[in-house]
């Protein structure tokens, strides 16, 4: 059984959908930096969950 989760999420600068991996023991709460998967520009990323529990991903340009 896997610890993580899958998600996506659209790059602030292309708007191509990204896949990423969270990991709800560390990742919630954290704020990481990742390259787009399309146009490799750095992506600010934080990830929090709502009321639902369901993962809510910010992805932000690095001038944001």
């Amino acid at each position: 059984m896997s610890l993580t989760s899958n998600a996506k999420f659209s790059c602030p600068y292309c708007m191509e959908i990204n896949d990423i991996e969270i990991d709800p023991d560390n990742d919630i709460g954290q704020q990481q930096i990742a390259d787009c998967q399309i146009c490799c520009s750095p992506i600010e990323i934080l990830i929090t969950q709502d009321n639902d529990n369901d993962f809510v991903i910010q992805a932000r340009t690095d001038s944001e």
